[in-house]
């Protein structure tokens, strides 16, 4: 059994994307390269960095950009750079699996062997954001991998407004919580907000309500896909299992931004303050509805 270390330093990268997949890999790899210069553990890429957020508009095309997980074109690259730097890579990606396609996250561990494979739950629809165009709903169920730097679970950009993904995955002894994220501006006729504090306002509530650290890694730049366009806002950010934000880039930095994390202080803060002892499972059955009334078994 993996022992849990006391101090891990989790680096969560920012950057550009263009619609060129070398050129991304290699910038990725770079801002790897660095993080682990920096010291850090565990380095976060952010969502779908391999291309341009496709999923803009429906595109029978951009099916092509699917790959099985079994012989992957970049998986591989960065299973062997995982253990070359000694790191923890949970590795966001487009999967396809016989005739489905999914938004996935494998998890690399820090020898370069594959831990297991998490397939997004929640898959958003809307204009700019034409996930369900691309992705089956996720089979996988949540994930929390046992690594060399403690007890990883990771959700995928949607995952992080659900309050129910990070309590699942906190039950299932997550160390820390990340998100792999492409969000920014929305289409004119949204009546959304183009707000990266709300998006922070979400994770971070689930930062305070699990006492755990929480850390999310989001593009950055003006995009072109089709006839439409998005500015990524950035905003990368590590908070603390306070709910402090004690880590943050701006809306065009890029790079690697690294915290220590302190995994022992967080669970004697955890069971301080009581959160899951007072839990109350019994009286939760309205959340396996989805309307409030019929229980989906």
């Amino acid at each position: 059994m993996t022992r849990t270390p006391d101090t891990v330093r989790l680096a969560v990268v920012q950057m550009h994307m263009t619609d060129q997949l070398e050129d991304n890999l290699r910038r990725a790899e770079q801002h790897v390269r660095e993080a682990a210069r920096q010291g850090a553990n565990v380095v976060l890429l952010p969502e779908l960095f391999e291309n341009l957020y496709f999923c803009q508009v429906e595109r029978e095309d951009y099916f092509s950009l699917a790959h099985p997980l079994d012989g992957h074109p970049f998986v591989g690259r960065f299973q062997n750079l995982a253990q070359e730097l000694g790191v923890v890579l949970p590795l966001s990606y487009f999967e396809r699996a016989g005739q489905a396609h999914y938004n996935s996250l494998v998890c690399i561990d820090a020898d370069g062997s594959l831990l297991g494979n998490y397939r997004k739950t929640h898959i958003p629809d809307g204009p700019g954001y034409e996930e369900k165009y691309y992705f089956a709903t996720g089979d996988t169920g949540f994930k929390v991998w046992p690594t060399r730097f403690g007890r990883v679970g990771v959700g995928i950009c949607w995952d992080q407004w659900y309050p129910e993904t990070a309590r699942a995955m906190m039950l299932m002894n997550a160390d820390f919580l990340l998100y792999p994220t492409a969000i920014g501006s929305e289409p004119a006729e949204v009546e959304t907000p183009n707000t990266y504090q709300m998006w922070q306002r979400a994770m971070v509530g689930h930062a305070v309500s699990n006492s755990t650290y929480v850390g999310s890694s989001n593009r950055i730049g003006t995009e072109r896909v089709g006839e439409l366009e998005q500015t990524y806002y950035g905003h990368s950010f590590i908070s603390d299992y306070t709910g402090e934000i004690v880590a943050e880039l701006g809306e065009t930095e890029e790079g690697p931004l690294t915290h220590d994390l302190n995994l022992t202080e967080a669970r004697k803060f955890r069971a301080g303050m009581g959160f899951f002892r007072d839990r109350r499972p019994e009286l939760y059955g309205v959340l396996m509805t989805t309307d409030g009334v019929t229980r989906r078994d």
